[in-house]
């Protein structure tokens, strides 16, 4: 009764497919890419790994033990901070798949220790995990201060009277820009078109973003950065 319990149990979530917050391996041969999928879902909405499930849905079952020994060394070496994983592993049709679920993370961002040294950042964009950008990075850290002021001072009034904001001339500038092109502008090109130093651009709109006044889209070209109404 247990097998037929699991295979009914995987057999469902493997029918969802991939998704912002399901993904699947056929096995683990690398804990740092592992560490990349644990980022992109702790830094999103929290997901799981089907390990032991091809891409095609196939069940083609792991040897456990070995395959939760590499997802904890993702988890603990590879994830600042650690990661908690919780690790389940269920029996269809005779085979063993694991399931490793995280949950979204308290303090983001989840940062891989990459084989160059450098530590980045995932995020969970559908079926894929996608570098974080400079933005996403300024986002977390005004969620991480929300609740105290700012840098800049006119959002502290947007929070108690959206009506009275004033903005700054950087401000209306980054606004107007972005506001122009319909379809929205990567980082680069912002930069291009704005007197504003790039390190100022980024923080300005990690904030317009935490407000609510500008919204990010990802396609294959990247991260594109629209006026939101």
């Amino acid at each position: 009764m247990k097998v037929q319990d699991d295979t009914a149990y995987i057999r469902a979530l493997i029918s969802e497919g991939e998704h912002v917050r399901q993904d699947f391996k056929f096995e683990v041969s690398d804990s740092r890419k592992i560490a990349r999928s644990l980022s992109a879902f702790a830094n999103t909405e929290g997901g799981r790994l089907l390990i032991g499930v091809k891409d095609n849905g196939r069940i083609a079952g792991v040897r456990s033990e070995e395959e939760m020994y590499m997802v904890e060394a993702a988890a603990q070496v590879y994830c600042t901070p650690a990661v908690e994983v919780d690790m389940r592993v269920y029996r269809p049709e005779g085979r063993s798949v694991l399931v490793a679920s995280v949950g979204p993370a308290v303090r983001k961002p989840v940062l891989v220790k990459e084989e160059d040294g450098r530590r980045l950042a995932y995020v969970r964009i559908a079926d894929e995990n996608i570098l974080a950008s400079p933005v996403h990075i300024g986002l977390w850290k005004c969620e991480a201060d929300d609740g105290r002021v700012h840098e800049v001072p006119d959002f502290a009034i947007l929070r108690q009277d959206p009506v009275s904001v004033t903005f700054t001339e950087q401000e209306r500038e980054l606004l107007a820009v972005v506001a122009a092109a319909s379809g929205g502008l990567t980082l680069s090109q912002i930069c291009r078109r704005v007197t504003i130093p790039r390190r100022r651009v980024v923080h300005l709109l990690s904030l317009f973003v935490h407000w609510g006044l500008v919204g990010i889209r990802h396609d294959s070209r990247g991260f594109f950065y629209c006026a939101l109404d």
